[in-house]
């Protein structure tokens, strides 16, 4: 079994050595052009010449969860597309998602900004019955976050494009039930994968129909938000403000307003990184079953885009 290693911004000796003590029978090398077709690639934003050199491939994993981008190129039609379950990201997820929600939750940032002027300050605690907090998106990472925040009792409700049942989660599917479930959201988490129907989706129509003074935490990709609408409904009033984490050009532009705006908390694209040991892992066991007809997790649909 050959496999090539195509990814772009990624120390690459570690992966290599990684997946060279995992898979020991196997030929383990570096993508250069020209190289000697393989059956199978690790990759992350790989050129398109590098798929139409690689021709033979039965297997594309991917060391991300997103595959947005991948899909865009030309891939060998024959090659299955794997993406990664979990890779260490979704206690980073389930942290991070958690971190922003208490912190709106319990006005931390408020309480920063009286202390740095001096001020010892009282505020009436919020009522958690009335606190939905909506996941758009129940894939492996959106399931986690519920499961997180679920445990500190605050009303989950989740939606997802196909009907999902999970504990402690009052779940809705379908464009059908999309206004209901954004009708009880006082804390809106976007985890969905980025799609043509996902694209676009965080803007006026959707965002409007929070209730007046929710929160909006997107951790999923910049392409989900309309940001002129979004700065619109915080200057209105109607959202109270924003943690954001990813945005459509990375790094985000120095004079792009989310910097400066009062209401927005920017990170870095850092809500949760792949690990590279358990990916290894992961991908490892994922190629062996492939190789040997077994069902692969984290298959992706390339229409479905997932």
């Amino acid at each position: 079994m050959r496999i090539t290693f195509c990814c772009s911004d990624t120390k690459q000796e570690p992966w290599l050595e990684g997946l060279r003590q995992a898979l020991p029978q196997a030929t383990v090398e570096l993508w250069q052009p020209g190289a000697a077709l393989a059956d199978h690639a690790v990759v992350w934003a790989p050129p398109q010449q590098f798929f139409d050199e690689q021709t033979r491939l039965r297997g594309i994993f991917n060391i991300g969860a997103g595959v947005d981008a991948l899909l865009k190129l030309r891939l060998p039609p024959q090659a299955q597309v794997v993406r990664i379950d979990d890779g260490g990201m979704a206690v980073q997820m389930a942290e991070f998602v958690s971190h922003a929600v208490i912190r709106y939750f319990r006005e931390l940032d408020r309480y920063a900004e009286d202390v740095a002027a001096g001020t010892w300050s009282y505020r009436r605690p919020a009522v958690r019955a009335d606190f939905g907090v909506g996941i758009l998106g129940l894939g492996v990472l959106g399931q986690r976050v519920a499961k997180a925040l679920a445990h500190f009792e605050f009303p989950v409700r989740g939606w997802s494009r196909s009907p999902k049942v999970l504990e402690g989660v009052q779940c809705f599917a379908g464009q059908e039930q999309l206004h209901e479930f954004l009708a009880g959201a006082r804390t809106l988490v976007c985890l969905l994968p980025l799609t043509p129907e996902t694209c676009d989706i965080l803007n006026r129509d959707t965002l409007s129909r929070l209730p007046r003074g929710s929160y909006v935490i997107n951790v999923a990709r910049g392409a989900h938000l309309v940001e002129e609408d979004l700065l619109a409904l915080l200057d209105s009033g109607h959202l109270a403000g924003a943690t954001l984490d990813v945005f459509r050009t990375e790094p985000l532009p120095v004079a792009h307003p989310f910097w400066k705006h009062p209401k927005i908390t920017v990170t870095p694209h850092t809500s949760a990184r792949t690990l590279r040991e358990e990916s290894i892992a992961q991908i490892t066991r994922k190629m062996l079953d492939l190789e040997q007809g077994k069902p692969v997790a984290g298959r992706v649909d390339r229409i479905k885009g997932y």
